[in-house]
């Protein structure tokens, strides 16, 4: 019980331990921050695919905002447990990306041209997420209580929570640094948005064509051409901090191998569509309609292997002793209680059932077996993320992508969207864990906070659904493109069009890339779940090299830049990066996706007042 002698929670002041938890501005804030921050996952995920968890953020922003207001106003004093209530909310909000908005949804409209309207969508989206949150509730005695999985971003926010209350002024200086990294890149993105637009900068390094792009009046290949440029993206940079040297070196390489080395030979031997003639025109559009099938199999195939490694802890479940040193289990009063969950697990399915047949007219019995295959793989999911922190939600909803291809064949909607719940029940349900195991830690009640997941998933259905909306008003025009490069959404799109028209309608020569990408994928897992320790960090990242197929090379490279000078800074500068590099990293990813948003916004509303 918290407070206990021993407990993580003993060197804290006692003021904090005896805080109200669920209260109306703890649910409040976190439904701000989290409809502020939803927009960020919504914009990077669509720009390259990834996420980012919202919980540190959520958690340092809202001890300024109270830390000022109690120094303003007076207002009582925030409490270390409203904070872990605001950080619930906040994340669950963010991670709403999870629940098809940035891949299954847009690939849908791509295929069958079907959109929803905002508040159909909203619902579905919501629907999807519940199921998560519910399984997540199941799953806490199990994972974290018996069996101590490390779930490391929950870990990471109690670190973080326990630090910033034992140390006030250190969190009023990370904050700081967050809010000034995020002016400054929300700022440079405003500008290249609505004032100057900063090009990419790249040597005119052209080489003569040959072959078929010969053949085809394409006198040379320029670097450029091929995207190896200088993106003034402040957002990627960050991003590449927070992934760190060993995925920012994959995605470098991957970009060499399939745009310097793939995509050329493919130009050559007329495999590859080239774009417009011209060294200064970027060729994205047309060579990622081949490039993507290899990029594809080799990310799947990595996923479903580093799953299948972590199958035998999952089916043998032993509880882990040494793991549970350091945490604190709530009172019994604090549980979800019994009859709570079983409502909520009835009411999570038979909600699912409803809109999936109403939304995409998919049949009962299909709708039902969706749900209830999620349930089993959503447990996958949370002991992977518990083991490694990392969620599988592209390669789950893959395996219900496969199962319902053979089930029931050629139903596009049935096959994206029966996957689509595979992969927001995980997503949340995983998130939701990472905030159990950091309430576990700093000694919180996993009913209430299981009450602001809710209120979280609720913003974020609300608030992300809109910010898709207005960001992408016609995918099949918007998506895949340069500007849009959406990898999420091309593999999604991908496997359902295998799946519903077969191998033949695949691009010359790509099943044999496949194949190729297919072992190259499995073999990089295997060494890397086989090799010693020291090793380990030699072996490429299969899921970033496949990435690295999908986004502009420019991506690739500011993002291994990014990583590189975290890297440095690590080295030179460990006290400094320790305190600040998280915060900063999170500021410039925070301001870009806040003023990409803005921008667009900004236009729709120009572009309406002109018309």
């Amino acid at each position: 019980m918290a407070g206990e002698p021993g407990s993580p929670v003993d060197s804290l002041p006692d003021p904090n331990l005896v805080s109200p938890q669920l209260t109306v501005r703890a649910i409040g804030t976190g439904m701000l921050l989290g409809a502020l921050l939803t927009p960020c996952n919504i914009y990077s995920g669509l720009k390259i695919g990834w996420s980012f968890n919202m919980s540190v953020a959520a958690a340092l922003l809202s001890y300024a905002l109270w830390k000022t207001l109690e120094q303003a106003t007076g207002a009582q004093p925030w409490g270390l447990l409203e904070n872990n209530i605001n950080q619930t909310a906040a994340s669950a909000s963010a991670s709403i990306i999870s629940s098809g908005l940035v891949a299954p949804i847009p690939a849908l409209a791509i295929l069958t041209g079907q959109q929803l309207p905002w508040g159909l969508l909203a619902v579905w989206v919501l629907s999807v997420s519940l199921i998560g949150v519910v399984v997540g509730v199941g799953l806490r005695q199990q994972m974290i209580l018996r069996e101590a999985l490390p779930f490391p971003a929950g870990v990471a926010t109690a670190e973080t929570v326990r630090e910033i209350y034992g140390k006030g002024a250190e969190a009023l200086a990370r904050v700081h640094v967050l809010l000034t990294a995020g002016v400054v890149s929300g700022v440079v993105k405003l500008i290249s948005e609505l004032l100057v637009q900063i090009p990419r900068l790249g040597p005119p390094l052209s080489v003569p064509s040959k072959g078929a792009l010969k053949a085809a009046g394409v006198p040379s290949v320029s670097l450029h051409n091929l995207g190896f440029v200088l993106d003034p993206s402040l957002l990627m940079l960050g991003f590449g901090a927070i992934i760190g040297i060993h995925a920012g070196a994959s995605l470098l390489l991957g970009a060499v191998v399939a745009w310097g080395v793939i995509g050329p030979w493919g130009l050559t031997a007329g495999w590859v569509e080239p774009g417009p003639a011209g060294p200064d025109r970027f060729w994205f559009g047309s060579m990622v309609k081949w490039l993507l099938w290899p990029g594809v199999t080799m990310m799947v195939t990595a996923s479903l292997a580093s799953v299948a490694f972590s199958l035998p802890s999952m089916v043998l479940g032993k509880s882990n002793p040494r793991g549970t040193a350091g945490q604190t289990a709530a009172p019994f009063s604090d549980e979800v209680p019994r009859r709570w969950f079983l409502l909520g697990l009835l009411g999570a399915l038979v909600f699912a059932v409803i809109t999936q047949a109403s939304f995409f007219n998919i049949s009962i019995l299909v709708a039902i077996f969706a749900v209830l295959l999620t349930f089993v793989l959503a447990i996958v999911a949370a002991r992977v993320s518990g083991e490694t922190g990392i969620t599988p939600i592209g390669a789950l909803g893959k395996v219900t992508q496969l199962t319902f291809g053979v089930l029931v064949p050629g139903q596009t909607a049935a096959n994206l969207m029966t996957a689509n719940v595979t992969g927001g029940a995980a997503g949340q349900c995983a998130d939701l864990l990472h905030d159990l195991k950091a309430g576990l830690i700093l000694g919180a009640s996993p009913r209430l906070q299981a009450i602001a997941q809710v209120f979280g998933v609720l913003t974020g259905s609300l608030v992300g659904s809109a910010v898709y909306l207005v960001l992408i008003p016609d995918p099949k025009g918007m998506l895949l493109t340069k500007e849009w490069p959406a990898p999420a959404v091309a593999t999604w799109k991908a496997v359902a069009e295998v799946l519903q028209q077969g191998f033949g309608a695949l691009p010359p020569n790509t099943v044999t890339a496949m194949l190729i990408a297919a072992l190259v994928g499995l073999g990089l897992v295997v060494l890397e779940k086989t090799l010693p320790g020291r090793a380990v960090k030699w072996v490429p990242s299969a899921p970033a090299m496949g990435l690295a197929f999908v986004v502009p090379a420019w991506n690739s490279l500011s993002l291994f830049l990014g990583a590189f000078a975290g890297f440095v800074l690590f080295r030179v500068a460990r006290t400094w990066t320790d305190r600040f590099l998280l915060a900063g990293a999170s500021g410039l990813v925070a301001g870009e996706g806040l003023a990409g948003v803005a921008a667009i916004l900004g236009k729709l509303l120009f572009s309406d007042g002109e018309g």
